[in-house]
């Protein structure tokens, strides 16, 4: 297991735990791709390309009609050289010339893996969990080196890919398109799962046959975005949750991306991943170098459960940072959908004192606690106390709450700037402008220009000077609205088309800072609910708010896609007040309870108007998850029934050891005549007896996975059942 290579004939044979991924140069110094599935233990070429002459594909050499790149499958395509598939990149030079063309020129292996400049990354903590290999492309002709690294995650059926551009000519040139991989398979039986959404509607699960041409995911709207998710994966049409072949392909990256797969006439099928091409160019001067972010690749043998633990397990613990990463996660109250704007410190501090009582862990001051801000028209960027709602400050506020025993924690919008600020009066040219168009406003807001150094270092002074002057532990970081009118005013003509992507790469920095210097605060990240919840942003912040939609029935699904990639370790999920302020629907307060511990629980609303009753409820709730929390944040998730297929979701949490598992059922709508049915449990040990912490009911392992449980019968709608079982 590891990476070989056959410097003799030039072969790769990347060999993970459960996994093998080969390439070879080929002819001409072409690097092609081979094969990439279930483990071989050796590499002999069985599958060899045949050259076939295809007519009027174009041949490299007009001595050979057969060897054509338009059919060959390759691992890093060029534009203009035969190949007419959409190529991983492009270029420009002074002369308006955009033909490239790549050859092998070395290669290079080590243990461990790099860091990327100015990128988050999966990273390693000791350099024998991973091996790393580099190929070195070269276009002779005009000087341009590209490194293609790989590295292979060794107890994992991991393979992380990102590519590295260097102009060693003699002029300048322009990178127009810069993917992070791509990656040709020789058939095209496959089926595509993305995720998909809008605000407050965001991790859909879509699945369906690809078919000739492109099929097409992305973001332009300056995130990864809760309308698409810069996820894909390939599965057979025979592949479910627990079986069958699955390829994840998963973007470090939290602006504009595209994913794509592409099948040629010859049913070969082409999947390519990176920054979005539309609107992007970098110049790249003589010897600079331009990095692409990394895109984790992930297969499973045993369907799409197996690639979600592997994304859990990787991203938990090689993404995920910080002192956060192996603690215990806060139960929080945030007054937001208590109060909204309206609030005042007497308000706060009742709310706190419930929570208290209650036994909630941490209390989280939302937007509305500075400058003039009473609605979303004015105050962004002004990060000052507003002394009419908390006239003690919040220095006062915060150690009033923490001396009780409980935890303080803060709502900032860093990125965004009002009309009506202090901060664009004294500067109107930080945002995202172009010069002489009127603004389009988003949420009565403008966006920070983040490409620029100054406006960073604003921000980090900001955020800074609050957090160091009052006992905070927490920071929920917002940004609530996509970016339009792109354009920097610092940068120079020639260089518009990088203020995407260097506004990202301005916010890394932000970040990169501020948990470095406040390494015991919890960054929760937030872009409307789930509208950049991508592994970049998990990088610097260890959980996001998955949603603005804190109905339970809509989130069963919210979570659910959302556990495809990411971990509920990284899943804010709060008990939300009834009729519920998104949909307007009510559900019982076991069930919204029951849904959020499938996260990161936290409650939004006003205790101070819940009944005697519902207190002693959330009480309950709240004990419980204190309890069981180790097993949900980090044990292993099995997804058992899917509600995007029918009238009911439900999963199970194991602890790493399985000596606990905690499983849940929910109903969304009662039916007459419905079956009784039973629920199957995943991931237990066969050989354990468990029992029912409720009933005292004892089971083997065995028969609770295969024989399964009886699920009471349910008479209401958006109902739900939660099973507690310890080893004995």
């Amino acid at each position: 297991m590891g990476i070989k290579v056959d410097d003799e004939k030039l072969l790769f044979h990347i060999q993970g735990k459960n996994t093998s991924y080969v390439m070879q140069v080929i002819r001409d110094g072409y690097l092609a791709h081979l094969y990439w599935g279930k483990k071989i233990n050796k590499y002999r070429g069985s599958n060899k390309i045949i050259f076939i002459d295809r007519g009027f594909s174009p041949n490299p050499n007009d001595k050979d009609r057969t060897f054509s790149l338009d059919t060959v499958p390759q691992e890093y395509q060029a534009f203009g050289n035969g190949d007419f598939r959409i190529p991983a990149y492009q270029i420009r030079l002074n002369n308006g010339s955009r033909i490239s063309d790549l050859r092998y020129k070395s290669h290079k292996l080590y243990k461990g893996k790099p860091k990327l400049k100015g990128l988050p990354a999966t990273y390693v903590k000791d350099c024998e969990e991973s091996e790393t290999l580099e190929i070195l492309m070269e276009d002779e002709v005009i000087g341009l080196l590209v490194t293609l690294t790989y590295t292979l995650f060794k107890d994992l059926d991991v393979i992380t890919r990102s590519v590295k551009f260097t102009n060693q000519g003699q002029e300048s040139l322009r990178l127009t398109r810069a993917l992070s991989m791509s990656v040709d398979f020789r058939d095209d039986d496959f089926e595509m799962i993305s995720l998909y959404g809008a605000h407050n509607n965001e991790k859909n699960i879509e699945r369906r046959k690809i078919v000739s041409g492109i099929q097409l995911i992305d973001s332009s709207r300056g995130t990864s975005s809760a309308q698409q998710a810069p996820f894909l994966a390939l599965v057979r049409k025979d592949t479910n949750e627990d079986s069958g072949e699955v390829y994840g392909f998963n973007l470090v990256y939290s602006g504009n991306f595209t994913a794509q797969v592409q099948v040629d006439p010859y049913k070969n099928t082409r999947v390519s991943m990176g920054i979005n091409p539309f609107d992007f160019s970098w110049l790249l001067e003589i010897n600079e170098s331009f990095q692409t972010p990394e895109v984790v690749m992930v297969y499973s043998q045993n369907g799409i459960g197996e690639m979600s633990r592997i994304y859990h397990k990787l991203y938990s613990q090689n993404l995920c940072r910080g002192d956060f990463k192996n603690k215990v996660r806060p139960i929080l109250i945030n007054n937001w959908e208590a109060t909204y704007f309206d609030f005042d410190e007497k308000k706060i501090k009742s709310i706190a004192k419930e929570g208290i009582e209650l036994g909630i862990e941490l209390f989280v001051l939302d937007d509305g606690w500075f400058g003039k801000r009473d609605d979303d028209n004015s105050s962004l960027g002004d990060w000052v106390v507003d002394k009419r709602k908390l006239p003690n400050g919040l220095e006062k506020l915060a150690n009033t709450i923490t001396s009780t025993g409980m935890e303080f924690g803060i709502w900032f919008e860093p990125e965004m700037i009002s009309v009506n600020s202090d901060l664009y009066r004294q500067h109107p040219d930080w945002c995202i402008h172009v010069p002489n168009r009127p603004y389009t406003l988003g949420r009565n807001q403008l966006v920070l220009d983040l490409s620029r150094d100054d406006v960073c270092d604003y921000i980090v002074k900001s955020v800074s000077n609050i957090l160091s002057n009052a006992p905070i532990t927490y920071v929920k970081w917002d940004m609530n609205r996509n970016i339009t009118d792109v354009g920097s005013e610092l940068l120079p003509y020639e260089r518009q088309e990088e203020t995407s992507h260097r506004y990202i790469l301005g916010l890394y920095k932000v970040m990169d800072y501020l948990v470095d210097r406040f390494p015991r605060v919890l960054f929760e990240s937030c872009s409307s609910g789930g509208g950049r919840f991508d592994a970049g942003m998990l990088y610097y912040m260890p959980q996001t708010w998955t949603s603005d939609n804190t109905d339970a029935i809509c989130r069963t699904k919210i979570q659910y896609g959302t556990s495809l990639i990411y971990p509920a370790i990284t899943m804010g999920s709060h008990v939300s007040t009834v009729p519920n302020h998104q949909v307007g629907r009510i559900t019982h307060l076991d069930t919204r309870g029951h849904v959020a511990m499938a996260g990161n629980l936290g409650y939004e609303l006003d205790l101070t108007k819940l009944t005697k009753e519902e207190k002693q409820v959330i009480k309950e709730q709240v004990k419980l998850y204190k309890e069981i929390r180790e097993t949900i944040q980090f044990g292993e998730l099995y997804r058992i029934f899917n509600p995007f297929d029918g009238n009911e979701a439900a999963w199970n949490f194991i602890s790493k050891d399985k000596s606990e598992f905690i499983a849940t059922y929910v109903k969304v709508l009662s039916l007459p005549g419905a079956p009784i049915r039973t629920i199957k449990f995943k991931g237990l040990n066969l050989d354990y007896d468990y029992k029912d912490v409720s009933t005292g009911e004892i089971f083997g392992g065995d028969e609770l996975m295969n024989v399964g449980i009886t699920i009471p019968r349910i008479k209401q709608d958006f109902q739900s059942i939660q099973w507690r079982f310890k080893k004995i």
